[in-house]
């Protein structure tokens, strides 16, 4: 029995990861970085029609009903999909990870990068895009609470599809490429970190907002946090570079594979 019919046949459960020789899935990727786009145009077409119209009074009645029932939504939806992502990851984790043929290594590398382009592109929403929004929005309309509709679209919805995407991408190296298996790399460790940790920097932006600064200044000190945080998205090249050597190699081996 060769080795991928061996490694198959103790692996049954992951099925869908073996079938085949190296695979490269460009329908996932595609209806990925297309499902992540159209939710956020959703977004954003709903913000544009009632920010102005049913959210500039968080004491309105509307407000209960158009924003407040949004937010809740987030959360919840958002929770139920990171308790998933995780469990899912962990549950059909690789439990033999010396025994990986080369080619079914390779075909989780490209679903790997699939997980961490996902979580690139919701980074770049989050940022440039939904907080510059934010600020515009404050400068123009200034907080009356911590809950706008620019809030509960970014804080609410952008930042828990940043862990999720972020998690999920730290999870599947760690239960299923033998690399992350054995052992921590930290360069990914601080590309996926760093930004998951703009969320108490949120709580912390918001009390000085608060207390201190009632107008959106942005250069108070209390985004200080955001600019320094985000610049663990640097760690993305090391990332890559692991990425490009493994992958090298795994090709090196299979070509000379009889």
């Amino acid at each position: 029995m060769s080795t991928n019919a061996a490694y198959f046949e103790k692996n049954k459960t992951q099925a869908s990861d073996l079938e085949g020789s190296v695979s490269v899935c460009w329908g996932t990727f595609a209806m990925v970085i297309t499902g992540i786009g159209l939710l956020y145009f959703c977004s954003r077409y709903y913000l544009h029609t009632y920010a102005h119209s049913k959210g500039l009074d968080y004491f309105e009645p509307e407000f209960a009903v158009y924003w407040m029932r949004l937010f809740w939504g987030q959360v919840i939806v958002a929770s139920v999909t990171l308790f998933g992502v995780c469990y899912y990851l962990w549950r059909t984790r690789e439990l033999n990870p010396e025994s990986v043929p080369a080619e079914v290594e390779l075909s989780r590398y490209y679903r790997y990068v699939t997980w961490l382009v996902a979580y690139t592109m919701v980074v770049f929403i989050s940022g440039p895009i939904a907080g510059e929004s934010d600020a515009a929005w404050h400068q123009v309309v200034i907080r009356d609470t911590d809950f706008t509709p620019t809030h509960i679209g970014l804080f609410y919805g952008c930042f828990p599809a940043l862990i999720i995407t972020g998690v999920g991408s730290f999870l599947y190296a760690k239960t299923r490429l033998p690399q992350h298996i054995k052992k921590s790399h930290v360069a990914l460790g601080i590309a996926i970190g760093g930004p998951i940790l703009i969320m108490p920097n949120v709580g912390f932006n918001e009390w000085g907002h608060t207390f201190f600064y009632a107008e959106e200044l942005f250069n108070a000190p209390v985004h200080w946090g955001f600019a320094g945080l985000g610049l663990a998205l640097l760690a993305l090249g090391g990332i890559a570079v692991q990425i490009v050597s493994r992958t090298k190699d795994l090709i090196d081996e299979i070509s000379t594979q009889p």
